[in-house]
């Protein structure tokens, strides 16, 4: 079969892999209907994640199951399912505290399960799931069905993005009435607008400096745009709301300076929900929350939590987070989609085996 692989900084390609096959009796096998690329993708991509050596890459990924192990009862071969980005086993205490990001033997896509089983990456035509009864999510459509009224790409967001930036929304605490300013402008970033909205956030400020992302934030529901940044951010984001600050502030990017503005834009008592995978050195000052009564929460989405919570809202064409992919590519060419992205000539590309 044809998967995405990892060999080097900017030397992604398309290659033969064994078909994946059940090991275990908590596996499924499940062939890929779509899957993307992820901004944290571009980490390894960049080289600032060493590539020790060439891997299967890709954690995003919608599908129908063709096969299941023994143990697994909680879908069917035929179903239509999203996956989270990690797997999870559904009964640990993490899992049972609705975290399964945090799960006692959480597994990632690209890596080894607990047996020493390799696991395939999303980005390929087929992938073994192990851990399967609690990772598959069934859509409880069609494949033809979903196709047709074109929900493939709003699901595929369930994966990651939609889920992660419901995640940042969430762990800041956004209700009815709020004032929120979102840091970042990727797909993430975007998702984080819809989340605000949907959490009843009166008026949502997004960060972006590029034209079409910004577009993009205003269609997904951002009231206004602020497309300065560092101090000269903050500044804007005052002038707009008549010398005030948010209530709260979604941290979408995973740097220090972002995790900076993103505490500079919110008021006393205010909170910050933060998603972005650090890179570069973000630090948080205990002194300055405690001096100014921030609040901050998130990490890691639990995506297989979230999935429950947003599925109804895309079946029903409430929110559309499919929006933030931009362009679609066949798995063939995924080196080209991976350059897109890295050159912000695409803010996430679908692909299609």
């Amino acid at each position: 079969m044809l998967a995405a692989v990892i060999h080097d900084a900017r030397d992604v390609r398309a290659e033969e892999r064994p078909h994946p096959k059940i090991l275990t009796p908590g596996d499924a096998v499940v062939r890929v209907v779509a899957a993307c690329v992820c901004g944290s993708d571009l980490w390894p991509y960049r080289g600032v994640t060493p590539v020790k050596r060439p891997r299967p890459i890709g954690h995003e990924l919608v599908g129908v199951v063709e096969e299941l192990g023994s143990e697994v009862t909680s879908a069917r071969v035929g179903d239509f399912v999203v996956l989270p980005f990690t797997m999870s086993c559904g009964v640990c205490q993490s899992c049972r505290a609705g975290y399964p990001a945090a799960c006692d033997l959480v597994t990632g896509f690209g890596s080894t399960d607990r047996g020493g089983h390799p696991v395939d990456g999303a980005q390929g035509e087929r992938v073994r799931i192990p851990l399967a009864q609690h990772s598959l999510f069934p859509v409880g459509r069609s494949e033809a069905e979903l196709e047709a009224a074109g929900l493939v790409p709003h699901l595929l967001a369930l994966a990651d993005v939609m889920s992660t930036g419901y995640h940042a929304a969430s762990s800041a605490r956004v209700s009815t009435g709020d004032t929120v300013v979102v840091v970042g402008d990727g797909a993430v970033g975007l998702c984080g607008v819809i989340a605000a909205r949907l959490l009843g956030a009166e008026r949502v400020i997004a960060m972006s400096r590029h034209e079409d992302r910004a577009a993009l934030a205003r269609e997904l529901g951002a009231t206004d745009v602020v497309a300065e940044r560092g101090q000269e951010g903050v500044a804007a984001v005052r002038d707009l709301l008549g010398g005030d600050l948010a209530d709260a502030a979604l941290e979408c990017v995973g740097t220090k300076q972002s995790m900076d503005t993103a505490l500079d834009v919110v008021r006393g008592g205010g909170r910050v929900g933060f998603v972005g995978v650090p890179h570069g050195g973000p630090e948080l000052s205990v002194r300055r929350l405690f001096e100014r009564n921030i609040t901050i929460g998130g990490g890691m989405a639990s995506a297989r939590r979230y999935m429950e919570t947003l599925l109804p809202s895309v079946l029903a064409g409430e929110i559309l987070p499919g929006k933030v992919f931009d362009l679609e590519l066949p798995l063939s060419d995924v080196a080209q989609a991976y350059a897109a992205m890295d050159e912000r000539r695409a803010t996430k590309v679908l692909l299609r085996p």
